[in-house]
């Protein structure tokens, strides 16, 4: 790394997938055969000492990814020696529950690597983790993993690429055999056989193809041709016109379609069989996107927002993003991903996502998961963490020469809440000092304060996900926390449209207060994205234009808090199109108020409702446990949407309301000798039927009475 390796051989990627499809130890192989480590440890391994890029105790106990881990690497090819590639990786978590560890790497990235089970295939996780590619137009490559598992069936994946995730995917492989008799793979492209030879399978030997899979090989080789032909126009002329095209002209026209996200590629191996990474690598460097092929767009502040290109040129002015926060033993770091011009320790940079705040960079390093090597300065492509720079996740960093923000990354909503509190009085510093951190860390983790109870309320993506914060505070901050009854995010909205008419009138000794406001409440379309939307249609000056900002104010404190239960209200459109004031008594305040009450009158007209988060949820158990399973849905009030039998599991795709799903684990554990296993995600917002609503409202009547009471 002593010398600089240009932009062009630069390849950021992240590797992503569902929980268990092997993402960390395929990065641990990586880093094995780049030369990054110089012993394979496994996720949970024997020898305690746990894969690289699950650094904290619990990921090693847990045997899975909390935090995704950044690293890097040099490349040089597998067998044809390529020019050193330096490839920087972010290993990403699998749980949904960490979901926010995936939107803001691939926020940063140019590339990924889409890891699928062989024998599983395309699983919920991996339709969330696409979604979020295609959220970020990140080009990738499918791995398909496990090959020498039961059930392995590379074909199979290729064609649920395309049939759930709506991908043109083009196997660039032919494995030789597969589950217990999986030994090597074909290249068709180079028409090479490889075999993976060594205690590790680091000596990569490559034969000509054995004569059983000589058909297979030739087949896939047209296939390939084929396939990217059908979205690469260049390679379609040549296709047609029956020329001879060479494996620079395929490679060439695979990397054009990829990029251009028309194609994914399908490459395959065995992460812990040690076979298939190296040429996985060559795929990275041949396929996959350098900095300066990606195109990154920020908004000038001092044009009017206008769009602006970031270019990857380091001779530009510096323009970084953070997109991670990490506390450790020396203090914060802020992990940065590096878009365009140069940056030194020592340099002083701006923070224009917060009103040009200045800070200086003291120290800049290189991270391979906790471990870190100091660097003097880093360039456009690089991802580098800050020392002591204070930051925020999607804050946008200059030179001060322009004032130009990147756009943020995607933060999904809470669905789950606890009441928290220490056990100890005496950590109640330490108490503080974990949730500001954590909150810093994980946008997905909100805090706030009951204002009627004065609890401490947590909230966050699911059950693990506080579960894991909550025993982070007791080892980090020697902070045993005490929590009460999980409360799930319902909402409130409406059915039908309402009138408001209101008139807020006040006389009291000095100036009134005088406002009118009519308009009217409706719910806004199921595809609708924002949750509240405001309509001005005053026309002829019956409401002062300087009055009607304070309208939609009064609105939006009205959707804050429901009356049926107390929950925001969404998924509503509120408009104001007539009204009156007064020269004198008409103020900000009057309108406000009167927009506030209007709004709640006319919401108990409109049909108000409560929404329930609906969860989707896989499950995958033994075929033999199948009827208890679908039993256990059925009782939670859950619809089985699909249901896929393997050789002797079966893996059912359910909703079932948030609500229902609490203690489920340990139902599932003892349906099915401990065997069956389940992840979910937010689906959804459902209407809670009417019966339980009836309960929930008399049960928030009781509350309020009983606050009343005590008052």
């Amino acid at each position: 790394m002593a010398a600089r390796i240009p932009l062009e051989r630069i390849r950021n990627i992240g590797i992503s997938a569902h929980i268990d499809s092997g993402k960390t130890t395929l990065t641990e192989r990586i880093l094995f055969y780049t030369g990054r480590i110089h012993a394979i440890h496994e996720v949970r391994g024997k020898d305690g000492v746990g894969a690289k890029m699950d650094s904290m105790d619990l990921e090693r106990e847990k045997g899975i990814t909390i935090q995704s881990a950044a690293t890097y690497c040099v490349w040089n090819g597998s067998q044809t020696q390529l020019t050193p590639h330096n490839i920087n990786i972010i290993d990403t978590p699998g749980h949904v529950d960490f979901t926010i560890e995936v939107e803001r790497a691939l926020r940063v990235l140019d590339g990924a690597v889409l890891v699928l089970d062989s024998g599983k295939g395309v699983q919920s996780q991996s339709i969330t983790v696409d979604k979020q590619m295609k959220r970020y137009k990140v080009p990738r490559i499918a791995f398909v993993n496990k090959m020498d598992n039961p059930g392995a069936n590379y074909d199979r994946v290729a064609a649920m690429l395309k049939e759930k995730l709506g991908h043109h995917p083009v196997k660039l492989q032919v494995p030789m055999g597969a589950e217990q008799d999986f030994k090597g793979i074909i290249d068709p492209i180079l028409g090479r056989a490889y075999f993976f030879d060594g205690k590790d399978g680091e000596k990569v030997r490559d034969e000509d193809i054995p004569a059983e899979f000589a058909d297979a090989a030739k087949a896939a080789r047209e296939q390939i041709i084929e396939g990217v032909a059908d979205v690469d126009d260049e390679l379609a002329e040549k296709f047609l016109g029956g020329e001879e095209i060479s494996v620079e002209q395929l490679r060439a026209a695979i990397r054009r379609a990829t990029l251009a996200l028309k194609m994914t590629p399908v490459m395959c191996g065995s992460a812990i069989k040690n076979k298939g990474v190296q040429l996985l690598l060559d795929g990275v460097v041949h396929y996959l996107p350098n900095p300066k092929e990606v195109v990154n767009e920020a908004h000038d502040q001092a044009n009017g927002e206008a769009k602006v290109t970031v270019e990857s040129d380091p001779t530009k002015p510096f323009v970084g993003l953070a997109f991670k926060l990490q506390q450790d033993k020396y203090g914060q770091l802020t992990y940065f991903r590096v878009y365009q011009g140069t940056v030194k320790a020592g340099d002083t940079i701006f923070n224009t996502s917060n009103e040009m705040r200045k800070v200086r960079v003291p120290r800049m390093f290189r991270m391979h998961s906790e471990d870190r090597e100091e660097v003097e300065s880093a360039e456009s492509g690089d991802i580098v963490a800050f020392y002591g720079v204070e930051a925020s996740s999607g804050e946008t960093f200059t030179d001060g020469k322009v004032n130009w923000t990147l756009t943020s990354m995607h933060v999904p909503a809470a669905v789950i809440s606890l009441a928290v509190a220490p056990k100890d009085r005496a950590a109640e510093a330490n108490f503080s000092k974990a949730l500001n951190r954590f909150t810093k860390e994980d946008p997905t983790f909100r805090v706030h304060q009951d204002e009627e109870s004065q609890q401490t309320i947590i909230s966050g993506m699911g059950e693990l996900h506080l579960d894991i914060y909550m025993e982070r505070m007791r080892r980090e901050y020697n902070c045993p926390v005490i929590a009460g009854q999980p409360q799930v995010a319902y909402r409130e909205s409406v059915t039908r449209r309402a009138e408001i008419n209101y008139t807020h009138k006040k006389q009291t000794g000095g100036s009134g207060q005088y406002a009118k406001v009519l308009g009217y409440i409706e719910p806004l379309p199921a595809d609708a994205v924002e949750a509240y939307e405001f309509v001005d249609d005053v026309t002829g000056g019956a409401i002062p234009r300087e009055f009607i900002s304070s309208c939609d104010k009064g609105f939006r404190d009205g959707v804050k808090k429901g009356t049926l239960i107390g929950f925001p209200v969404v998924g509503v459109r509120v408009a104001v199109n007539d009204g009156a004031s007064h020269a004198v008594d008409s103020s900000e305040m009057a309108f406000k108020t009167a927009a506030l009450m209007g709004f709640r009158e006319a919401y108990q007209q409109a049909g108000p409702t409560i929404l329930e988060p609906i969860m989707k949820v896989e499950i995958e158990a033994p075929t033999e446990f199948q009827g208890s399973v679908v039993g256990q849905v059925n009782q939670r009030r859950g619809v089985i949407m699909e249901t896929r039998a393997g050789d002797d599991s079966v893996s059912i795709t359910a909703e079932v309301p948030l609500n229902a799903m609490f203690g489920y684990s340990t139902d599932l554990r003892s349906a099915t000798q401990g065997k069956g296993t389940f992840t979910m995600e937010f689906a959804k917002y459902a209407i809670v039927p009417r019966q339980e609503q009836d309960e929930m409202i008399k049960k928030y009547k009781e509350k309020l009475a009983a606050e009343q009471k005590a008052k």
